[in-house]
């Protein structure tokens, strides 16, 4: 369609730019006495802001809602002088951590509107204690902030269908008018209004001022939330499936428009309701289909399938990877609603999460948790010990555990030290409007009033690290060709000299991933390890679990770069795996053992994260190729398997895109737990898709 395609087009080339909105902010924020309370001076700046930012409405757009910058040159020199001591000033700090990994309560947005949360607010007011007044009061100002801007908006749009010649856009026009006059200051009535809505509140959340980088917030289930508003419209003939799929399509779009890519936001389909009932519909179906009709980086979407669900769903799933499509990921959503209850989640929330942006598991409308806070680099820990001789291999082994447990209880100091810092000097008060429990503990988000305030460390390299031990215990402790020593300088010179040993560790010696008991049950010995070392450990404010995960982001490849060589046979340089899964090119004995080594141990208390890639070879697709695909995914998540994610490519297409970029622009490959565009990846990352194992099946 004519539309998708401009529409698309836009998308590729949107610089997401903030730059007028900070300007805005932070002009007025100055401008007030320094003494005033932080609530009184964010919420005076976040009016103004909000009642100048000018609204923009892309030729074609259904849905309206776009980050740009409209700044002339004067004011563009003027924010570099506003933006400096700001940078490097007061608020130099509140930066780290993790923010907007977690999807709010949409289903409250439309079922009450802005102007619902409003009166809450009001009622809040009235008895409050004075201490609380602040709070309030600062996130009333943002409700209706955001209120103004969409009036802005629609007066936009009525300005556009005045101007405009094309009957059909004019009409478009109108009633993109009439709908943000409606939504999301009230109930939405319709499917139309119900999307419009729920993209409008996610784009004024990504304008966060006290977070100088992108957000990237997901939208939950809009299989659930926005099915009741599509079967009233279907039963009343208000709209038809193929609009309502173009809705959808357009609020894709957005997504691309509101986060950059490298990043990661879309939105979960499928599983179980509330209730426990198996969640599938048109709406299931229409959501991953989104993937295939606009072919962008995101929507990244995650399908939960559950035991019990139809086939045709996972079908539909693997019909859509097997184009070369980077989406939908796999979620096992029995496993995942497991290990959320053994986390205390009652049973109706448990399912209803979301893969906060790669595989990260956070409750949906309550969550305050940082995910990937921080990456743990495991090959560096074992370096670390091979600075000396042990007495014996479990000697070494307990020498790493004990690195290991300092490195997680050091990295929990330091993010629980930056909750403390954050929980002092921001405030974020229309985020805290759409979190239970903020408003009914008359706290901000950032101050302990969500529900779940979980940090979650991610282990990267655990596949490289199994190799790696076994590689020790085989020929240093048991043939004792090697001293410790000796091998680490062999390391350090980065097997310079040795490829002879090099070759053999590669080709000769056992590796993860090929259905071998030793080296799987050490993975699991590992991950247990972990799970257990974490919960001794609270964060501040209720609910601060310390939860793991082993899934890596870009995470392998910027470790791997500054890591040395490694006793697995690794080069200097070069990544570390991608996942909880084999490392690159290391599985030989096809899928099905692949598959079987990454599910010996238990994911359910991994709600962090577990990622695991398969790539398949697109141009050795057989005619049975789609049942071969569901029954390898069935059987994965029926041993316990956490995610799967699956790349439908062909190396001589990776290579081409190599030589041609421009010709590939659009070509979106899995990483380690999110989707991005191969073109624009490093040279090294580019190298790590390539040499991953190809399965024909």
């Amino acid at each position: 369609m004519e539309r998708l395609a401009s529409l698309r087009k836009k998308a590729l080339e949107h610089p997401h730019d903030q730059t007028e909105f900070f300007y805005r902010f932070y002009k007025r924020f100055q401008e007030m006495p320094s003494e005033l309370p932080l609530e009184q001076r964010y919420s005076a700046a976040y009016e103004e802001t909000f009642s100048h930012l000018t609204p923009h409405i892309t030729e074609g757009e259904l849905i309206v809602g776009e980050i740009v910058n409209a700044l002339s040159e004067d004011e563009m020199c003027e924010w570099r002088e506003i933006y400096e001591p700001y940078a490097k000033g007061f608020y130099k700090g509140i930066y780290q951590g993790q923010d907007s990994h977690m999807a709010i309560d949409y289903e409250r947005v439309l079922k009450v509107g802005l102007s619902g949360i409003l009166a809450e607010i009001k009622n809040h007011l009235s008895h409050c204690d004075e201490s609380k007044k602040a709070f309030y009061l600062s996130c009333k100002t943002a409700l209706l902030s955001v209120m103004h801007h969409t009036e802005a908006y629609a007066d936009h749009a009525e300005a556009l269908a005045r101007a405009e010649q094309d009957p059909t856009r004019k009409a478009e026009l109108t009633e993109i008018a009439r709908i943000c006059r409606r939504v999301p200051a009230h109930p939405a009535e319709s499917f139309y209004e119900a999307v419009q809505s729920v993209h409008f509140i996610t784009y004024c959340l990504s304008l966060n001022p006290l977070r100088l980088c992108p957000q990237q917030f997901q939208l939950g289930h809009p299989d659930r939330y926005l099915l009741p508003y599509y079967e009233k419209d279907i039963r009343e003939g208000k709209i038809t499936k193929e609009k309502a799929g173009l809705l959808l399509d357009c609020l894709g779009i957005q997504i691309n428009m509101r986060v950059p890519n490298g990043l990661s936001s879309g939105y979960m389909v499928g599983g179980r309701d509330a209730n426990g009932n198996i969640v599938e519909n048109d709406l299931t179906e229409m959501c991953m289909q989104v993937i295939d009709d606009i072919r962008l980086v995101y929507p990244a979407v995650g399908l939960c399938y559950t035991n019990g669900m139809s086939d045709y769903i996972l079908e539909k799933a693997c019909a859509i990877l097997s184009k070369g499509r980077s989406h939908p990921a796999i979620f096992n959503d029995d496993v995942i609603t497991e290990g959320l209850r053994r986390y205390g989640v009652p049973e109706a929330e448990a399912h209803d999460y979301i893969h906060s942006t790669c595989v990260e598991i956070t409750p949906v409308a309550s969550s305050n948790v940082w995910v990937a806070s921080p990456y743990t680099n495991m090959v560096q820990l074992l370096l670390d010990t091979m600075t000396q001789e042990y007495d014996s291999f479990e000697a070494h082994f307990e020498t790493l555990i004990d690195r290991l447990d300092l490195s997680i209880e050091r990295n929990f100091n330091v993010q629980n030290q930056f909750r403390k810092m954050r929980a002092e000097k921001t405030i974020n008060p229309l985020l805290s409007t759409l979190v239970n429990d903020c408003l009914k503990r008359g706290l901000d988000i950032e101050r302990g009033g969500a529900r779940y305030h979980w940090i979650m460390p991610s282990f990267v390299g655990m596949a490289n690290l199994v190799d790696a031990l076994y590689v020790l215990k085989t020929l240093v402790y048991e043939k004792k060709e090697l001293t410790v020593t000796e091998f680490k300088k062999i390391l350090d010179e980065d097997f310079e000299g040795n490829e002879a040993l090099r070759l053999h560790i590669l080709q000769k010696l056992p590796k993860y991933g090929n259905d071998i008991d030793e080296l799987d049950e050490t993975f699991g010995k590992l991950t247990n390890h972990i799970v257990s070392e974490c919960k001794k450990y609270k964060a501040m404010h209720t609910n601060g679990n310390l939860i793991p995960s082993v899934f890596c982001w870009v995470m392998h490849e910027y470790f791997g770069r500054k890591t040395g060589a490694s006793p697995d046979g690794r080069k200097a340089g070069f990544p570390l795996g991608d996942g909880s899964g084999p490392c690159q090119g290391r599985e030989m004995n096809g899928p099905t053992a692949s598959i079987l080594s990454s599910t010996k141990w238990d994911h359910s208390e991994l709600i962090g994260g577990v990622a695991v890639n398969m790539k398949f070879s697109k141009s050795a697709l057989g005619k049975n190729a789609l049942n071969v695909m569901k029954t390898l995914i069935k059987v994965y998540l029926q041993r316990g398997g956490f995610e799967m994610q699956i790349n439908v490519t062909d190396k001589a297409l990776l290579e081409d895109a190599r030589k041609n970029p421009e010709a590939h622009r659009d070509l979106v490959v899995r990483i380690g737990g999110y989707s991005d565009y191969f073109v624009k990846l490093s040279p090294q990352m580019q190298d790590e898709i390539i040499l991953r194992t190809e399965h024909h099946i």
